[in-house]
């Protein structure tokens, strides 16, 4: 065996799109509706949930969820130190 899973059906693949659906319908609703406003918690709100959709695409939609370990290491590997300094920059420049 060489590490890999069977891959899941298209009821998977749909919750996930639906979930996906949901936190981006959450986001707009916080930049959209004055009422939901969270003053400075408004942008790691948002970024926090971008990233959530972010993992969600490539967890299930790249297929890391089901290839080898090293390559969702390789990937957060690259992810943390490309994206994360970014995030901060902007956080900060915020």
């Amino acid at each position: 065996m060489n590490g890999t899973h069977a891959h899941p059906g298209p009821k998977v693949y749909i919750t996930v799109a639906v979930v996906l659906a949901i936190v981006t319908m959450i986001e707009l609703a916080l930049t959209i509706v004055p009422a939901l406003y969270l003053g400075p918690l408004q942008n790691p709100v948002l970024i926090a949930l971008t990233m959530v959709k972010a993992g969600l695409v490539a967890l299930f939609f790249m297929h890391l969820k089901f290839d080898l370990p090293l390559y969702a290491a390789m990937f957060a590997g690259i992810i943390f130190i490309c994206a994360v300094p970014f995030g901060l920059a902007m956080l900060i420049l915020m």
